[in-house]
């Protein structure tokens, strides 16, 4: 993998912290400017460091295949649903407008939006529980809500996706 373009931005009101986020294909670094040279080859290589492993914790595996899709949901269902939940097939599919993903209980089939790819891995887990309830309890019933809460980043993740939407104007709202 090719390094990346990297920025140094030096402040003088900046004392001790230094940060670093991307903007684009280029990874700005901030640094106070009374910095030597050394010490800012040192936190360059730190903070691309820390910036990757960061970027690499927030992907979930199950957004490379249908395949790591179904496995991820097999791995949920037996730690949260008590391993009732097990769908025919589980598969990633083009945006969808106004969901997240949907549940066929009849058919035992899960589709996930393709808008998911790149959310959070707890975030995906969460549409993935809330499909897998489905196979269980169909409606949207304390029942439902139940199953759904035993995964603890329920609200958290369902106001992450409330953001998500309200940010980019999709317009899609829970089920």
């Amino acid at each position: 993998m090719a390094e990346p373009r990297v920025e140094v931005r030096r402040s003088p009101r900046r004392r001790r912290m230094v940060s670093a986020y991307r903007e684009g294909d280029t990874v700005v670094v901030l640094l106070p400017a009374r910095m030597t040279k050394g010490e800012e080859k040192h936190w360059v290589a730190e903070m691309l460091s820390r910036l990757q492993r960061s970027e690499t914790r927030r992907k979930s595996p199950a957004r490379t295949s249908d395949e790591a899709l179904m496995a991820r949901c097999a791995e949920l269902s037996a730690r949260y649903l008590d391993s009732l939940a097990d769908p025919v097939s589980v598969r990633w599919v083009p945006p969808m407008r106004t969901r997240w993903a949907s549940c066929t209980p009849t058919e035992g089939t899960i589709r996930v939006s393709e808008r998911l790819r790149d959310v959070p891995p707890w975030v995906l887990d969460y549409v993935l529980v809330h499909e897998l309830a489905h196979l269980l309890v169909p409606g949207h019933g304390k029942d439902f809500w139940e199953w759904v809460h035993r995964y603890q980043k329920t609200e958290r993740a369902m106001g992450y996706l409330e953001g998500l939407s309200a940010a980019a104007g999709w317009g899609i709202t829970e089920d």
